[in-house]
């Protein structure tokens, strides 16, 4: 297909690899941002799932940009001054040069999307390993170095949807200004090219080479995940509850994990027990002191896990209960008081009813489950 009177064909430019993993991104993006930024928490499998794959695929980009066919190579990026500047001017003076691959803007913003990509997997994985202790880097990342990385996580998050506008305008301007369908482009790999295109050095691809490079990659980040993986987390209580301890305290409600209190609040609830919230909990001496030591060589301070951590934090009007601290508010802030009055839960205290995992101390996202009955 040619237009001659303009003197310009339709060429093929990007190849099959670019292309496919111009649309992967796109969907695996999408569900991260999705599942991060507005998915309730039990979603995290999907927005890890998410990431491994937009890991998997940045390691490909850049391995193809190294091997690929003449247009997927970022040697064929024009990102020197020269062809930046030159690009900046014509965009003001509306006569900008044309290139039948990336230009200096797009080329730029193409490599912007993939430092910050590759940046938010990074900080996604200490992120997992220090606030949710899961993961290849659990066993090193402490909850504070967790909460720092989530923070960068959530500023590039939030940055990447800034690019990703930038992007979308390039292309709806790009696509106006020279008359080309870059969107219908990026699927059928043609591109409208003329005789006075700035070109690239032509260069064959190697596919076997790329996706020989692929497969060792890939085996070895499974293989070093799973060993990883499988080392303790970093300050995540382990082991069963104290018998005694669950048998006297679990008769009238959920045996809490020692984790979820610091001592000094654990000495205060033992020495409250002749009105312990309102019941009279008093216990045999010996009992008492064995329970009493128990809690306070075991609690919050002792461990790393998330709950352990901010529930540290009390309500100056009600100390000692856990679900009056500002982080149980804050992570309950959504669901409706019904729920927690509801026959299926109980009380705001029943931790059981929709952590599968409450007994350990450890609340994974993952391990939420309310009931549906509690909403009816």
């Amino acid at each position: 297909m040619a237009n001659c009177a303009a003197g310009v064909d339709v060429t093929r430019v990007w190849d099959l690899g670019v292309r496919v993993f111009h649309w992967l991104m796109v969907a695996t993006v999408a569900t991260a941002l999705v599942t991060g930024l507005s998915g309730p928490r039990n979603l995290l499998n999907i927005h890890i799932a998410a990431g491994a794959a937009i890991g998997g695929l940045v390691a490909f980009r850049i391995l193809w940009g190294l091997t690929g066919s003449t247009y997927a190579r970022f040697s064929s990026f024009p990102v020197h001054l020269t062809a930046i500047n030159a690009d900046l001017a014509g965009l003001v003076a509306g006569r900008r040069p044309r290139y039948r691959g990336h230009n200096p803007l797009g080329s730029l913003m193409a490599l912007a999307l993939l430092a910050v990509i590759f940046l938010s997997v990074m900080t996604g994985v200490i992120t997992l390993g220090g606030v949710d202790k899961q993961g290849p880097l659990a066993f090193a990342v402490t909850y504070v170095s967790g909460k720092a990385a989530q923070r960068v996580h959530l500023a590039l998050a939030y940055g990447l949807l800034a690019l990703i506008a930038g992007h979308l305008l390039g292309v709806a301007y790009e696509s106006i200004q020279a008359g080309a369908n870059l969107p219908l482009a990026m699927i059928t790999g043609k591109k409208a090219a003329s005789s006075t295109d700035h070109g690239a050095r032509p260069a064959k691809a190697k596919p076997l080479l790329a996706g020989l490079c692929v497969l060792i990659l890939v085996a070895g980040a499974i293989r070093l995940i799973v060993a990883l993986s499988a080392r303790p987390a970093l300050g995540v209580p382990a082991g069963s509850l104290d018998p005694t301890y669950a048998q006297e305290c679990g008769s009238c409600h959920m045996a809490y994990p020692p984790s979820l209190a610091p001592s000094p609040r654990w000495i205060a609830i033992m020495d409250g027990l002749p009105d312990h919230f309102g019941e009279d909990a008093t216990l045999e001496p010996g009992l008492m002191s064995r329970i009493r030591a128990y809690l306070t060589m075991n609690a919050a301070e002792k461990w790393d896990t998330r709950a352990a951590r901010e529930l540290q934090g009390s309500n100056p009007l009600d100390p000692l209960r856990p679900t009056a601290t500002p982080f149980w508010i804050r992570m309950h802030r959504g669901i409706p008081e019904s729920v927690f009055k509801s026959r299926a839960v109980g009380a705001k205290g029943a931790c059981e009813k929709c952590h599968s995992d409450a007994s350990t101390g450890r609340f994974d996202p993952q391990d939420i489950h309310i009931p549906e009955r509690a909403f009816q």
